[in-house]
């Protein structure tokens, strides 16, 4: 006896890493997010993985964006681009996440008041007394 199975009767048991993160908007494109996971920017339960790892409810995903890490915890799955309130349902980032992530932008923030910026780019007579500047020192 041969028992058929129809391809749209088979559910998967979880969905690939790269299509969940652009699903959840956490990349542009599924091309970029699989180039983030490939050069070690996303870890999975805390290593390392392949595009093609299949995610599961309940894991830890940690995403690098810019100077950004974000902690999340897999609460549901979709192989979609979904809108931005919907996707954020499906990940919930930790506590811990989110006061790293206040502390590093207070500090961003403070290091400007450091090194402000000019309020007008440097006019030619400004730029070249900072050449000379620099190459004085």
């Amino acid at each position: 006896m041969t028992i058929s199975c129809n391809k749209n009767q088979v559910a998967s048991p979880g969905v690939r890493l790269d299509k969940w993160l652009w699903g959840c908007r956490f990349y542009k494109t599924r091309g970029l997010a699989k180039e983030m996971i490939e050069g070690g920017k996303v870890q999975y339960n805390g290593y390392r993985c392949k595009a093609s790892r299949l995610v599961e409810i309940g894991a830890t995903v940690k995403v690098t964006q810019g100077v950004d890490d974000k902690i999340v915890i897999v609460m549901g799955l979709t192989e979609k681009r979904l809108a931005a309130p919907l996707a954020q349902q499906l990940y919930q980032e930790t506590e811990h996440s989110i006061e790293e992530r206040a502390k590093r932008a207070e500090l961003r923030k403070t290091n400007s008041l450091f090194a402000p910026h000019p309020d007008t780019k440097p006019d030619k007579k400004e730029r070249r007394q900072l050449l000379l500047l620099k190459s004085q020192q």
